[in-house]
């Protein structure tokens, strides 16, 4: 990485600044500290791909989703695409979750009950079966 900083600062005065090579060595050396984070943090991925690779299903069928002809609908199937990305990423199956989680719903009370269905707090086989409840019907 500091080859490539050097070999950006010694190319920069040499090509025209609003040229696509200019604006991409231009914004490289502008974004250096953020696009070099990832070799001081070794939880911080080198490229954001599996974000991307999530999101590209939505991306890709956006035209053809009429529901989200609302600014309601568009948040609305923003959060539903959230909720699943999140059940995927913490190995949760997401139809086995939904239908656990609008079983559940109407019987949460309060921010912790709520909070004991979230993705990263299940595993797998949780979400594939009722949450635990105690007496009063309430996930513990």
């Amino acid at each position: 990485m500091a080859r490539f900083h050097t070999w950006l600062e010694q190319l920069a005065p040499r090509v025209l600044p609003q040229s696509p090579l200019g604006k991409a060595i231009y914004y490289a050396l502008g974004q250096w500290s953020k696009l070099t984070v990832f070799l001081t943090d070794g939880n911080v991925p080198i490229d954001n791909n599996r974000c991307g690779n999530a999101i590209r299903p939505f991306v890709i069928g956006r035209k053809g989703w009429l529901f989200a002809n609302t600014v309601n609908g568009a948040k609305a199937s923003a959060n539903l695409y959230s909720l699943v990305e999140t059940c995927k990423a913490n190995g949760v199956e997401p139809h086995a979750y939904l239908s656990m989680l609008f079983q559940r719903l109407p019987t949460l009370t309060t921010v912790e009950h709520f909070e004991a269905l979230l993705p990263w707090q299940l595993n797998a086989d949780h979400a594939a079966s009722d949450p635990p409840v105690d007496s009063n019907h309430a996930v513990i």
